[in-house]
């Protein structure tokens, strides 16, 4: 699978995900959208899963890996 990756923790938070949500669109079905963000993104997890049809929920991972470093993979359906 093919995966894109974007570090978010610089991005002032208003426009985190507009860039989020443009990045996963220009994805092909079948890849995959890495953030590196500050926190867990428990808050765009459940709006990409109400708002992106070709969002695969199913699939979504997330680990933390120190306490201010989280990798979300959001991948496209």
């Amino acid at each position: 699978m093919a995966e894109t990756k974007l570090d978010v923790r610089e991005i002032p938070p208003a426009e985190r995900h507009p860039k989020i949500h443009a990045a996963f669109d220009e994805l092909e079905s079948g890849e995959a959208l890495t953030i590196v963000n500050d926190h867990e993104p428990k808050p765009l997890f459940y709006e990409m899963q109400a708002e992106k049809e070709e969002f695969d929920a199913e699939n979504y991972t997330v680990e933390r890996r120190t306490p201010t470093e989280f990798l979300a993979t959001f991948p496209k359906k």
